[in-house]
């Protein structure tokens, strides 16, 4: 049997009144959403300014850019958040990848600038 695809955003769609209050707790929690992910991206570049003065001061110090007992204390730290929040540890995982790669790469960057190059471009 085939799935009929619906369109939330297309009235059409809403056949009645159950459908219409999915609808309208659907468009609250997609704000509510909406909501954290703006935080999630202004906590981010809140983190990045900070790995940032790090990279600098790591620079300077003549420090490598990478620091492998802080990434697996901090892995171990994050694993125990996520599991106490009740989030697979392994989402914790990918966002420390995801954080700590990043931040050694500007780390390095820096390095190689002798100052803070500026905004984070993931892709450079």
């Amino acid at each position: 049997m085939a799935v009929k695809e619906t369109i939330i955003d297309g009235e059409d769609d809403w056949q009645d009144d159950e459908t219409r209050d999915a609808v309208r707790k659907i468009t609250s929690l997609r704000q509510s959403i909406d909501n954290v992910d703006m935080a999630i991206i202004a906590l981010l570049a809140e983190r990045f300014k900070y790995t940032a003065q790090v990279g600098l001061l790591k620079a300077r110090a003549g420090f490598a850019p990478a620091d492998y007992k802080r990434e697996d204390f901090q892995m171990e730290r994050l694993r125990r958040l996520a599991a106490d929040a009740g989030l697979d540890p392994d989402i914790a995982e990918m966002y420390r990848e995801f954080v700590v790669t990043e931040a050694k790469k500007r780390h390095q960057r820096i390095a190689d600038a002798g100052d803070d190059p500026g905004v984070l471009d993931i892709f450079a």
